[in-house]
């Protein structure tokens, strides 16, 4: 039997999670990453639960690699006589930014995205030491 719910899906949902939590909603494991460093690149894995391949992009622009991910979910009960009892939709979209260095290119950077797991392969590129040019000040006199 459905039941209409004047509460989230759990009772206690308003008591513990309100403002926060409808804000988040089946957002807690979105773009959980972790980082580790190999040898000769870096490896990002970022969780990204419920994410579709075509909704995940990766930009790359002032040595940022920005990553950007969008859902779209909905949930609905119907009555028996095709009232509607409960319809909930969520559309969010969230990103993350790390510096991956000025010199890395897009061509550089390998990504597979599998079963709401992003990986990436980013190369360590060593920095070129800037060259201090001397700037002289003409004094008057």
């Amino acid at each position: 039997m459905l039941m209409p719910s004047i509460f989230g899906k759990n009772l206690f949902d308003d008591f513990f999670d309100y403002p926060f939590g409808r804000l988040t909603a089946g957002s807690g494991d979105l773009m959980k990453t972790d980082v580790k460093e190999t040898g000769q690149a870096y490896e990002i894995m970022m969780n990204l639960p419920g994410v579709k391949k075509e909704d995940v992009k990766a930009e790359l622009k002032d040595g940022y690699l920005t990553i950007t991910a969008g859902t779209n979910t909905s949930s609905e009960e119907k009555a028996e006589d095709g009232r509607y009892i409960r319809r909930e939709r969520y559309t969010g979209s969230c990103s993350r930014s790390f510096f991956v260095g000025e010199r890395v290119t897009e061509e550089d950077i390998k990504a597979k995205f599998e079963n709401g797991t992003l990986v990436m392969q980013i190369p360590k590129m060593e920095e070129q030491p800037a060259v201090e040019k001397k700037r002289y000040i003409a004094i008057e006199g």
